[in-house]
């Protein structure tokens, strides 16, 4: 696979996850609060096209679940009714992007039968109806801390790189204490400070500014390094000849050369950040219970039953593989583009080493 086709199939993944998740209602067969009891721990449903009888159907079915007798968690087939999965369904009404009401989902099946791709959970709701409604926590407590980490380490990295002298001296030793930090134990310290009985939308806000606030000091320093160099070219000392204002000169001509290193921080911080949330809602100081989150939907973990048992409770967790591989691939590309000499770099590279061109 060639170079330019990895970061293509990265961001492909990454765009489609996060459709997925921000288009939630869409495409999860049930609300991620809807229980039933009766199908605790039920494993998921198994796709037909070929009846007990033998009879092959155009149409994929499923097979409703039923509690082998005697038992409470295990379940066999009810293969004495058949019902067809059925497509642009209506079902429970959601909204799309918090504001269009709808009741359209990408498919469903008629009751008593229940479509659980990757299972149910202990409460009988449907993980994969779960897991894409806690994406929108998880995925998106990611994007937006890091847009606050982003945005307070350029502010306060380009005016300690621009201003220098005391103002650079008393920002960085600041930065340095946060560097210092143990970021994960310290954010655990600060989330156990608040209060536990809040609302999830709340809880969900003060991750953000939590994890958010204390991620600056990085691209500060590395952001800090770059006005160093860039206030120092020429075309800024003549912009600044001819009386151009520190405004100006910071927005037209310093403020675009840091672009490339906010692109790579937020490769990084991304993925960093949505396993904060998930770390701290696994361990119970993140979104609470009905709310989804994908650390909350790996708690039930914690119990060996569960991990030994109920395999499909581990299949939340393979989520983040994708998602923190398409970050860091990403990251990869950008950096090798932007290290490696370009073409006219390595022609001049080789005329200095050689005293001329070669093929």
């Amino acid at each position: 696979m060639t170079l330019q086709k990895k970061p293509r199939l990265a961001l492909a993944a990454l765009i489609l996850s996060h459709a997925l998740v921000l288009l939630a209602g869409f495409f999860a067969p049930y609300d991620f609060a809807s229980q039933n009891r009766l199908l605790s721990f039920a494993p998921p449903t198994r796709i037909h096209f070929v009846d007990a009888q033998g009879k092959l159907h155009i149409r994929p079915f499923v097979y409703p679940w039923k509690a082998i007798t005697g038992t409470v968690t295990n379940y066999d087939e009810d293969q004495s009714v058949a019902y067809p999965v059925r497509f642009l369904v209506s079902g429970v009404q959601y909204k799309v992007f918090g504001i269009l009401a709808s009741r359209v989902h990408l498919f469903g099946t008629e009751e008593p039968a229940r479509i659980f791709l990757i299972g149910s959970d202990a409460y009988g709701r449907d993980q994969f109806s779960r897991l894409l409604y806690g994406g929108q926590i998880s995925l998106f407590a990611g994007l937006l801390a890091t847009a606050i980490s982003l945005s307070l380490g350029m502010l306060i990295g380009a005016v300690a790189g621009y201003y220098g002298g005391w103002v650079d001296d008393a920002l960085m030793r600041g930065a340095e204490v946060f560097l210092a930090l143990p970021w994960l134990y310290l954010l655990f310290a600060v989330r156990a400070f608040l209060p536990l009985h809040v609302a999830p939308n709340q809880v969900f806000m003060l991750l953000i500014a939590v994890i958010g606030v204390l991620g600056w000091a990085r691209p500060a320093r590395l952001i800090r390094g770059v006005v160093l160099s860039a206030k120092e070219r020429e075309y800024v000392l003549a912009a600044r000849g001819f009386g151009a204002s520190n405004v100006y000169i910071l927005r037209r001509h310093i403020l675009h050369q840091i672009s490339g290193v906010a692109l790579t921080q937020a490769a990084v911080f991304i993925p960093r950040y949505v396993l904060a949330e998930v770390a701290l809602s696994f361990v119970g100081l993140g979104v609470t219970e009905p709310a989804p989150s994908w650390g909350n939907l790996l708690a039930a973990l914690d119990q060996y039953q569960v991990l030994e048992s109920y395999w499909w409770m581990l299949l939340p967790a393979l989520t983040l593989i994708p998602v923190f591989l398409g970050y860091y691939s990403l990251l990869g590309y950008y950096a090798v583009q932007h290290t490696l000499p370009s073409r006219d770099q390595w022609e001049g590279l080789k005329f200095v080493s050689y005293g001329q061109p070669r093929g």
